[in-house]
């Protein structure tokens, strides 16, 4: 096939526009091969774009003049023939090759929507062609029909236009903010609270107008630093729902996020009821003045708080959109009312205002209310606590988050400004009330200074008025005295109360709406399963009704109390401890070094967010000790829920990322140590193939591995590799959650090989990390060996040698049952389908009932046709595969249950201990950690070893010297001399019985039938090689005959493994003696060091 591009859709010669992606027109008609023959120019490509901006369509460029043939080409959307050897694209005849650089390939260039997450708001997510379909399918031309174009280009066959399309109306009418009115306009509003009107005032008085600028700054600085690290956290990476919750999730993990996120949210909530209650007191105080009040203070403040809240909760129900326009209201009310203060301070003084302290800008005044003046029972602290509220409010915009069109601009650019405009705001307020306003005055116009008299030196006497006595009896004005300095100072004193008004409904109506998003978002995580109740969203919003009805009642609780000043702390320290971990999320997510750490807003530092959260922590015992002492208990408690509930959750915190990195360096740096014998562990390699299949092994190893050292439980594939490298890769995580689910403290490794020995070789050699490697391999004993085929023994024999060949010990653990349950497991999946077919069924069948009582006769005929589809094909498997399901189950049973016998407590008993042969200690030290666990702890030591039969007491006494030494504890010592005696003749009788079908006989035979067996059958056990290990035959079998007489009630049997030495004792010879030596006895484990020391007596 050759190519073939017409000279009538040839491209220009230079392309205005190229694309990295090419697409080579071929055709496979030989008619159009032979007109390529002919045609002397060069190929061309055909230039085509796969992004948004084309559609999802082929473009076809033509030059100008050759629309003609590009009309025949395409013509509403149809292909068409043309009379030239160019052939366009025919469903059943040509086929489009799509190029990516100019090569035919799978491959696609990097795209946004491979990179999105599943159920993303922002577009669909798309996979790119897998690894194995451009490593395996190397197909010379990739077909690709114009519909399907950027199928191939994707990887799948998602298409983009509906998608897109579909996307576009569900986000129709979804109301999203910009950084002014979802971010900038919310946290100016909540940090301008009442304290700006009302308490700003006496802060200045209090510390003067040089401390007070220093409590701002310092308060700004906690804020600044805070918003620094926020916006940090919002650009490295798409932020949704949740605000400071969700950022210190995703950054620290659910355990921190989980705790701190509920409290943020009942902070939110009592925060509301804290706002409308300074409403309704300052409404309350206006109904005095008229002499218009209801009952009484108190509940003339529930009554008017609770109306209050219900108007709230209506805006707030009512949608977002009617909630942002309320904000911008009170915003130009609040504005209004500061720019009115500005005002009033150099619109010239009356002598009502004079008496009452107020003497327009006055250097005089400035100098005096630069000093602090402290009264008693206040300083810095104290005051700097009572105004470090009012700097708070900087996460209105980030608590809103899912609510706007770009959190990752919007957080950081709104956060920042509105800090800037806040605390310009604050500085200005401070300065000039203290430049205009004297600490005390009587509010006398009559306590003028006569000529005559003598001045005190204040500067109010210096302007013509004599405030003296305010130092022996109580002033009702000036700046230490009077809350409604602002309104005196103001042009219109009205408009400050509504600014009061303002900033106390904008910060209520902020916190109703942030409480329900930052729970919303908690729920949906599911991290505390009891409130997921609150997690649906309604609308295209997506909005919490039910948490705006659980903030309501909150809030309502609250406003009925009505004593808000003991709460009131704590919820200060709910939200210093949030900027805490915000600050803190932002400084481990930096000391983690993880390679997904990579905001975009980079004016941050890490040292600067750590100081920024130990500041944090500071100033909560600043405002109150006890308080920051009950936030850390209830933050402590949650944590603690949390991490013992484990959600399943899996967000790439910096909590992961820094354990991956400790791992790794203490990993590297137990590689600079050599081993020492104290510090030996079993390190085990568990061939268990899935672990689930051979649970009681995986149990008994991890019964003494737990908590002390490595298991790894290995799976070998064998067969063909592209078969068994595929199915190792699809169970490989869950085959490890199994693990994870059933608490067993391992890991799950595999491997793909031509044989079991070449993979058990590659997992000896290779498993592990520096000093975490391997050093004892654990397998089960093969019970059907005499049934088994020969390469099986070969295999399974020779892993053993291969061990002993690494150095590496060896366990070999026998059970009367066998472990292997697999055939169980797969009766347990097909009752399991089984159940849900009918389960369907019956759901079918019940749905068909409905429709057939809504349906009349049409319901009837579809209830039928259901019924023959849903009801013949599971009764037909279902019958066969029930009774055989049930056969197997019955005859398994003894299996199932010898599957967990190491699972359960073990009854009180022995575990005796056969140390034959010093292999190191292994032997030893297994049984003695089996001991130590809970399930084992009622098993005492029994230790068996050989020795003279006329020196029985001295090596009892050396023993029970040596395992003081080595301070294990014993029941009970016994010396056995009978060892290499010969076995009686029944026990050696089933010991040849069992042999005899593997035996050559060569004896018996003329030297050339006999050369000729060991040429035919080389596995044969030779009648010279088992003359030559016979006394080590009769100890096997003798070794079996004691262990009958002494440990047969044992709970647990250890025993020395024979070594069989290579190219000396055949496999089945072998395998006969392990059989025979553990031939009807409890568990059995058959145990080799690799002769280096794990024990030692040394300190």
């Amino acid at each position: 096939m050759s190519l073939n591009n017409s000279s009538n859709v040839f491209l220009d010669s230079v392309p205005s526009n190229t694309n990295r992606f090419q697409v080579n027109v071929i055709n496979e008609n030989h008619e159009s091969s032979a007109a390529a023959d002919d045609n002397t120019d060069p190929p061309h490509y055909e230039e085509t774009s796969f992004g948004d901006e084309a559609q999802k369509r082929l473009r076809i460029s033509f030059r100008p003049g050759n629309q003609e043939c590009y009309d025949n080409f395409l013509q509403s959307g149809e292909t068409a023939k043309t009379d030239a050897s160019f052939h366009a694209y025919d469903s059943h005849t040509n086929t489009y090759y799509l190029q990516t650089f100019g090569h035919n390939t799978m491959d696609a260039v990097p795209k946004i929507e491979y990179y999105r997450n599943t159920g993303s708001i922002s577009g669909p997510k798309v996979n790119r062609p897998s690894l194995l379909e451009i490593h395996e399918q190397l197909a010379k031309n990739v077909a690709v029909t114009p519909s399907s174009a950027d199928r191939v280009a994707n990887g799948d066959g998602i298409p983009g236009d509906e998608q897109a399309e579909n996307k576009e109306d569900d986000q129709a009418g979804v109301v999203k903010f910009g950084w002014v009115k979802g971010v900038l306009v919310r946290c100016m509003l909540n940090i301008w609270g009442v304290m700006l009107f009302i308490r700003l005032s006496w802060i200045v008085g209090e510390a003067g107008i040089g401390l007070g600028v220093l409590i701002i700054l310092l308060s700004t600085m906690v804020t600044s630093i805070t918003g620094l690290s926020t916006s940090a956290i919002a650009t490295n990476g798409f932020v949704r729902g949740g605000g400071a919750y969700y950022l210190i999730s995703r950054s620290l993990g659910p355990e921190f996020g989980g705790s701190i996120g509920l409290i943020f949210a009942f902070a939110n909530a009592v925060a509301v009821a804290m706002y409308v209650v300074g409403f309704a007191e300052t409404v309350v105080d206006l109904l005095k003045e008229s002499d218009s009040m209801m009952v009484d203070p108190t509940n003339d403040i529930r009554i008017i708080g609770s109306i209050t809240v219900v108007i709230l909760l209506g805006i707030s129900v009512a949608g977002m959109e009617w909630e942002a326009k309320a904000q911008v209201i009170l915003l130009v009310i609040l504005l209004i009312a500061i720019a009115n203060f500005f005002i009033g301070t150099v619109i010239p003084s009356n002598n009502e205002k004079k008496s009452r302290g107020f003497f327009n800008y006055q250097a005089s005044i400035f100098a005096e209310n630069f000093g602090p003046c402290f009264t008693k029972g206040e300083g810095f602290f104290s005051v700097f606590a009572i105004f470090f509220p009012a700097a708070t409010g900087i996460l209105a915009g980030a608590n809103i988050s899912g609510d706007l069109e770009d959190p990752q601009d919007a957080i950081p650019r709104g956060t920042m400004l509105a800090i800037f405009i806040t605390t310009v705001a604050y500085l200005g307020v401070a300065i000039c009330v203290g430049a205009c306003v004297v600490r005390d005055a009587t509010g006398n116009m009559n306590d003028t200074i006569i000529s005559g008299m003598n001045c005190n030196g204040s500067a109010a006497c210096g302007l013509g008025y004599d405030f003296s006595r305010c130092r022996h009896e109580p002033c009702q004005y000036g700046l230490m005295n009077n809350f409604q300095v602002m309104s005196m100072v103001s042009g219109f004193g009205p408009l400050i109360t509504a600014g009061i008004f303002s900033a106390t409904l904008s910060s209520a109506l902020a916190s109703l709406v942030s409480a329900p998003k930052v729970f919303q978002a908690l729920c949906k995580d599911n991290i505390y399963k009891a409130l997921q109740f609150f997690a649906k969203g309604y609308g295209k919003n997506n909005e919490p009704l039910r948490g705006y009805i659980l903030t309501f009642l909150i809030a309502m609780a609250f406003i009925l109390i009505a004593e808000l000043n003991t709460i009131a702390p704590i919820i200060s320290n709910f939200f210093l401890a949030s900027y805490a971990l915000i600050n803190f999320s932002c400084f481990h997510a930096s000391y983690a070094k993880s390679p997904g750490w990579r905001p975009a807003y980079g004016i941050y530092n890490m040292w600067v967010s750590l100081f920024g959260a130990v500041l944090c922590c500071a100033v909560m015992f600043v405002i109150n000790w006890w308080a920051a002492v009950i936030t850390y208990v209830i933050e402590f408690f949650l944590y603690v829920y949390v991490t013992y509930k484990k959600p399943d959750v899996n967000w790439g915190s910096s909590t992961q990322a820094l354990s991956y990195v400790s791992a790794l360096d203490n990993a590297l740096e137990l590689t600079t140590v050599e081993d020492h014998v104290k510090n030996f562990r079993p390190q085990c390699i568990v061939l268990t193939g899935g672990p689930m299949t051979r649970p009681a092994l995986l149990d008994i190893t991890h019964a003494f591995t737990k908590n002390s050292g490595l298991c790894i439980c290995c799976e070998v594939f064998v067969g063909p590799r592209k078969l068994c490298v595929k199915e190792m890769n699809s169970g490989m995580v869950k085959k490890q959650a199994w693990l994870m689910k059933n608490k067993i403290k391992a890991f799950y490794a595999a491997v793909a090989a031509d044989c079991f020995r070449d993979g058990v070789r590659s997992l000896l050699q290779a498993s592990g990390l520096g000093r975490m490697k391997p050093n004892t391999l654990v397998i089960g004993y093969k019970k059907n060996w005499r049934k088994a085929p020969l390469t099986e023994i070969e295999n399974y024999v020779g892993i053993i040698h291969d061990a002993f060949d690494f150095e590496i010990g060896v366990v070999i653990v026998r059970i009367s049952q066998g472990f292997d349950i697999s055939q169980v497991l797969q009766v347990q999946e097909e009752l399991e389908r089984l159940e849900q077919e009918r389960l369907a069924l019956e759901a079918t069948i019940k749905d068909t009932e409905c429709e057939e009582e809504s349906g009349g006769i049409r319901g009837l005929f579809k209830k039928a046709g259901k019924l023959n589809i849903t009801k013949t094909t599971p009764k037909k498997d279902g019958s066969i595969n029930t009774s055989q399901s049930m056969h197997v189950g019955e005859f398994n049973q003894k299996l199932v249950e010898a599957s967990t016998q190491f699972k359960k407590k073990q009854e009180k008993g022995t575990i005796d201990v056969w140390w034959l042969f010093d292999d190191g200690g292994l032997t030893l030290l297994i049984p003695y950690i089996l001991t130590l666990r809970k399930k084992w702890k009622d098993c005492k030591l029994r230790i068996y070893v050989g020795g003279k039969i006329n020196r029985i007491e001295e090596e009892k006494i050396a023993m029970a010297s040596l395992l003081s030494k080595f301070r294990i504890k014993f029941a009970d010592i016994h010396i056995i001399g009978d060892i290499n005696i010969r076995p009686n003749k029944e026990s050696w009788k089933v010991f040849e019985e069992m042999i005899e079908p593997y035996r050559l006989h060569e004896s018996c035979k003329d030297l050339t039938t006999a050369e000729k067996l060991k040429r035919e059958t080389p596995w044969k056990i030779t009648d010279a090689e088992l003359e030559a290990v016979k006394e080590k035959s009769y100890r096997q079998v003798r070794l079996n005959e004691l262990l009958q007489e002494h440990s047969r009630a044992a709970n647990l049997i250890v025993l020395s493994l024979p070594v069989a030495r290579k190219g000396s004792i055949s496999d089945l010879l072998y395998m006969a003696w392990l059989e025979i030596l553990t031939k009807n006895l409890p568990p059995v484990l058959l145990v080799r060091g690799n002769h280096k020391n794990v024990l030692t007596f040394y300190s």
